[in-house]
């Protein structure tokens, strides 16, 4: 009956208070990525906002202050990789980074809800919406401008087709055309193409490249043995 013992109402006032703020808090983030249909909506943002703050404050209420700082450290490693589970590499593009960022927020604000920083996790709630809202039309006027491609650095990938049989001749004879075209690859991915094939993507270390040189590089991939289809992308989002 240990649990008895452990019975504070004024301690336990204090936890509805702090849970209830990440809850509502948690909430107010979720509501703006629930309405752009983002992958962590309204649910996900006030699961990890009330979870954070159930550990801060049990860890406040057992071992003092010190205890709630190492366990807050805990919840920002932990949310960390609940993060990575919602970027999506799709094409040569990574999607999903700023959902993961404000997941890795809504954290910070049920930690600090549970701490009894109420008005700090206010604060940090209005400064999370304003970047998710307020900048987004900001973001917006950027992308529109055209590219000054000195100062951008993009990513090119080489792709090529190649029968599943042959996937190991295939990259070998790939890879050594283009280091011989002298390009080196930072990054060499295999991907399911259909039934009895698969698509070799190859990322190249050099972040400029001769259009017309690569088309010329391209179409003599596409002439080797076992190389269905060869092209080449760049991207400026990885």
């Amino acid at each position: 009956m240990e649990f008895v013992n452990n019975i504070n109402y004024a301690s336990l006032t204090d936890t509805t208070i702090s849970l209830c703020a990440a809850f509502i808090l948690g909430g107010l983030i979720g509501l703006e990525r629930q309405y752009r249909q983002r992958t962590a909506g309204l649910r996900t943002n006030i699961l990890v906002a009330v979870g954070a703050a159930i550990f801060v404050d049990a860890g406040n209420r057992l071992t003092g202050h010190d205890g709630a700082v190492h366990i807050m450290a805990y919840v920002v490693s932990g949310i960390g990789f609940l993060g990575a589970g919602v970027i999506m590499r799709e094409e040569g593009n990574v999607r999903g980074i700023n959902t993961a960022a404000t997941l890795w927020a809504s954290g910070a604000v049920g930690a600090c809800a549970g701490a009894d920083l109420l008005l700090e996790a206010s604060l940090a709630t209005i400064f999370i919406l304003a970047a998710n809202t307020l900048l987004r039309p900001v973001v917006s006027f950027i992308n529109k401008q055209p590219l000054d491609t000195i100062s951008v650095e993009v990513t090119n990938s080489v792709y090529i087709i190649t029968p599943k049989h042959a996937q190991k001749i295939a990259l070998k004879q790939f890879i050594k055309t283009l280091e011989e075209a002298g390009y080196q690859t930072q990054d060499v991915e295999v991907h399911q193409f259909g039934t009895d094939d698969v698509e070799i993507q190859a990322v190249l270390t050099a972040s400029a490249v001769n259009g017309d040189d690569m088309d010329r590089l391209i179409a003599k991939i596409a002439d080797q043995d076992f190389v269905s289809q060869a092209f080449w992308s760049p991207s400026t989002t990885d």
